[in-house]
């Protein structure tokens, strides 16, 4: 069995630090971990796993596909992070090209041009659907806290550790599009948080994950891909400082595989 305590040890000396941490994992040998499980978090760019789920759900139905283009217009340009905002009308993007940049570097343009895509009332649909009630799509990507009067994009951390294990157990789609999710994650360019202790070259194990971030937030969900099968995390911090919110994640992280080797 999966030995916790170090994990449990490694959240409450962060939390002494000044953080507010919400970790949900899933061991290979499904026992579970929850530390504020069940408390609703900002979800920041995390949300993104949500609207990749229901891109690959409308692929699987026959509505939409990887190789159909979206001629990107200046209307479509989000602030934020990501480089498309950058670039010129009337370049064409396939729907590969939008859910790669999504992933793995977090355009918020490309993400908004997709909520448009599958729709952001057929996005909570389908969390909803998966058990997600806590969780939820409630506003495009601006790059900025919520403003007055908008919707907030909510995460449960026990929600989505389930929502990654069903990916990667091929049961939130078919199995084929549960592959192709499995490697978007894969593309995450951000191996500053749950990737942070990983060794490096040859010898680093395969992880993938979906990073967030805001003023005051720093989250990372996915999974690290061990001898006896995925660990997969939920993390989500609260915290002024970004670059020790991500040095918080990388510590759960490791202290969380160390359990796993007890």
């Amino acid at each position: 069995m999966t030995n916790w305590s170090g994990l449990a040890a490694a959240i409450a000396e962060q939390e002494a630090a000044g953080c507010t941490l919400g970790v949900a994992a899933i061991a290979p040998d499904r026992s579970r971990f929850a530390h504020n499980g069940d408390r609703r978090f900002v979800a920041a760019s995390t949300v993104k796993i949500a609207i990749m789920l229901e891109l690959f759900r409308r692929i699987d139905a026959g509505t939409d596909a990887l190789e159909q283009e979206h001629v990107l217009r200046e209307a479509d340009k989000a602030t934020g992070g990501g480089v498309v905002k950058e670039l010129h009308a009337g370049l064409a993007f396939t729907v590969a090209d939008l859910c790669y940049l999504m992933m793995a570097i977090s355009d918020n343009t490309t993400t908004n041009i997709l909520i448009d895509r599958v729709g952001m009332a057929a996005v909570n649909t389908t969390m909803q659907a998966l058990g997600m009630s806590g969780s939820c799509l409630g506003r495009k990507m601006r790059g900025r806290a919520v403003a007055a009067g908008e919707q907030e994009n909510w995460a449960v951390p026990d929600e989505y550790a389930a929502l990654v294990a069903a990916i990667l157990g091929g049961r939130a789609a078919s199995a084929s599009s549960c592959a192709a999710m499995v490697g978007q994650l894969e593309k995450q360019t951000n191996d500053r948080r749950i990737a942070r202790h990983l060794p490096r070259g040859e010898g680093r194990p395969r992880w993938g994950s979906k990073t967030g971030s805001l003023p005051g937030v720093v989250n990372d969900v996915g999974f690290v891909m061990t001898s006896r099968g995925p660990l997969v995390l939920a993390l989500f911090c609260e915290i002024e400082d970004p670059l020790a919110g991500e040095a918080a994640l990388g510590d759960v992280t490791r202290a969380a595989l160390a359990g796993m080797a007890d």
